[in-house]
C-alpha cells in the first residue's frame, strides 16, 4: 500500500472546511425555508461526509479497484436512502 503525501496544511484547511460547514448546518437551522429544511441539511452532511471519506480515509487517489467499488456502491445506497427518506417527508400531509 502506498503511502500518501499529503501536507498537514492541506488537513488543517479540510478541518476548518469541515467546521465552517457544520456553522452553516447550524445557521441553516435557523432559517425558515419550508419542506427544504431537510433537504438542505442533508445537503450539508453529504458534502461533509464525501470530505471525510475521501480525504481522512485516503479513498481518494487508492489505486485499488474494490475500494472504489466499495465507495461506489455505499454513495448510491446512501443516495437511495436520502431519495425514499425525501420522499416519505415531501408526501407527508402535515396538518
Amino acid at each position: 500500500m502506498s503511502e500518501h503525501a499529503t501536507s498537514r496544511g492541506f488537513y488543517v484547511a479540510l478541518g476548518i472546511s469541515l467546521l465552517v460547514l457544520t456553522a452553516v448546518t447550524v445557521g441553516a437551522a435557523f432559517v425558515n425555508l419550508g419542506p427544504f429544511n431537510p433537504v438542505i441539511a442533508l445537503l450539508i452532511a453529504t458534502i461533509k461526509a464525501t470530505l471525510v471519506v475521501l480525504f481522512f480515509m485516503h479513498v481518494k487517489g487508492a489505486s485499488e479497484k474494490m475500494t472504489a467499488a466499495v465507495v461506489i456502491s455505499g454513495f448510491f445506497f446512501l443516495a437511495i436512502l436520502l431519495v425514499l427518506s425525501m420522499a416519505d417527508y415531501l408526501t407527508r400531509a402535515w396538518r
